[in-house]
């Protein structure tokens, strides 16, 4: 059963030392998106940058 809420990213570090949201988290925000636009192809690496950047933005800095 779907809530419509926004998952909540587990923070991880990148190498250079930024939080960064780990890629399976970005893979499942990714694949909402493309649900949400029923699953019209052409559209992963869109999904997948705004999926980084929604996951960006709720990680702490």
């Amino acid at each position: 059963m779907k809530t419509g809420k926004k998952p909540t990213p587990a923070v991880s570090v990148s190498e250079n030392g930024n939080a960064c949201a780990p890629e399976e988290v970005i893979r499942k925000r990714a694949y909402e998106l493309y649900e949400q636009r029923g699953y019209a192809d052409g559209m992963d690496v869109q999904d997948w940058l705004a999926a980084e950047e929604e996951l960006h933005d709720l990680t702490p800095a």
